[in-house]
């Protein structure tokens, strides 16, 4: 394998980058690059950021040499091999289609983008199969040992048929919260809470159950005056027959994240508010278990936490092979799908079918949809909007 940007050398670091030098990239992003750069060739050569104060005192902090306020110029000089994406949805498509053609892989926050238009046009900038260079999103919730076993029973149907599931988000968002003038816009956060907030247990809940095939939804705005949703419920059917409830809200005070799957011989539940252990997990046998089985769904082994370095590790992995990461390409795609249904049925009052959002339908470019009482209204002569 020759050396590029996409194709690291085994001996050589892998250059990466970080874009958005906010509240996400300090939490997460570079405590997960900063501990596996200890045990692998790895190294955060930059970060970028429009606020020159913001990212300098970043790089400081983190001991990164060189601070830039321009994406392209950042590309061109340092050709990193990585390059995560910190930043609002609205900038995601240009961010990750920029670095794509730099030949750098890219690991891009959740919301992916504000639309199935923005990230099939990301997927046509990656490289080809095999090789790369190619856009993974974050959804880290599906990854970590707790994920992986219950996967596993469920892949080779220890538990039987998974048969009703319940998956909710609810979240607690106030006044203050909403006072930042880019939340709750369609254009700059992306979405309400089924977009912004629920997506990643809905990911959770695609990646344990597998093709959805229907969706029925409603939505309000029920306390907070923003042009998206404050809540949502939905009634989903997968293609194996399981028929699924979801909820998400950013009004509820007692907050939990929540998944519940009623199979023919267990109930799966995970109950947690952002991440997940071991510990989080429960399955409840049915009546005529015997017990030697049910003790061995109850082993998880060792605890690996939801995390960013739980994805992180993968991605790096499928780098240095030059395979297609998880959640990237249709796999990433399916969470971003299943949200744009929600909101199509939501405000259209119709049933939406898997597939049926493509180009020429008007929920394929804005998650509104164009829909009357939903749908931005036009300044007034004069107005501004500031973000």
């Amino acid at each position: 394998m020759f050396v590029t940007a996409s194709h690291p050398s085994h001996r050589d670091p892998l250059r990466v980058a970080i874009v958005g030098t906010g509240a996400i990239a300090r939490v997460s992003h570079l405590p997960a690059l900063t501990a596996l750069a200890a045990g692998r060739p790895l190294e955060i050569v930059a970060a970028v950021d429009v606020d020159a104060d913001s990212v300098e005192a970043f790089c400081a902090e983190g001991g990164i040499a060189h601070p830039y306020t321009d994406l392209d110029r950042m590309l061109a000089e340092q050709r990193p091999g990585l390059v995560t994406l910190a930043t609002p949805p609205r900038f995601h498509r240009d961010q990750t289609v920029a670095a794509l053609r730099a030949g750098a892989w890219v690991w891009c926050e959740k919301p992916p983008c504000p639309s199935l238009a923005d990230f099939d046009a990301i997927e046509a900038a990656e490289g080809p199969e095999g090789e790369g260079p190619f856009a993974a999103i974050v959804f880290q919730q599906r990854f970590g040992s707790g994920p992986q076993h219950v996967r596993d029973l469920l892949a080779r149907q220890a538990l039987g048929r998974p048969l009703v599931a319940h998956c909710q988000t609810t979240w607690y968002r106030d006044e203050a919260y909403y006072s930042a003038p880019w939340r709750g816009r369609w254009s700059s956060e992306g979405g309400g809470p089924a977009m912004g907030h629920g997506i990643h247990q809905m990911d959770l809940l695609l990646d344990l159950l597998g093709p959805w095939s229907e969706i029925r939804a409603m939505a309000g705005r029920l306390v907070h005056d923003v042009e998206t949703e404050d809540v949502s419920t939905a009634l989903v059917r997968f293609e194996s027959g399981a028929m699924a409830t979801v909820v998400n809200s950013v009004l509820s005070p007692d907050e939990v994240s929540r998944i519940r799957i009623d199979c023919e011989r267990a109930t799966v539940e995970l109950t947690h508010l952002y991440g997940h252990r071991n510990a989080d997990w429960r399955i409840t046998p049915a009546p005529g278990v015997p017990s030697d089985q049910a003790e061995a769904w109850q082993d998880f082994g060792t605890d690996v936490p939801s995390s960013h370095q739980a994805q992180l590790t993968g991605l790096l992995e499928d780098m240095r092979a030059g395979r297609r990461p998880r959640s990237s390409g249709a796999d990433g795609r399916k969470s971003l799908e299943l949200v744009t249904a929600l909101y199509k049925a939501a405000f259209t009052g119709a049933t939406v079918r898997a597939g049926d959002i493509g180009p020429g339908d008007p929920y394929y470019r804005a998650l509104h949809g164009g829909a009357t009482g939903w749908a931005p209204q036009p300044l007034e002569h004069g107005a501004e909007v500031t973000a």
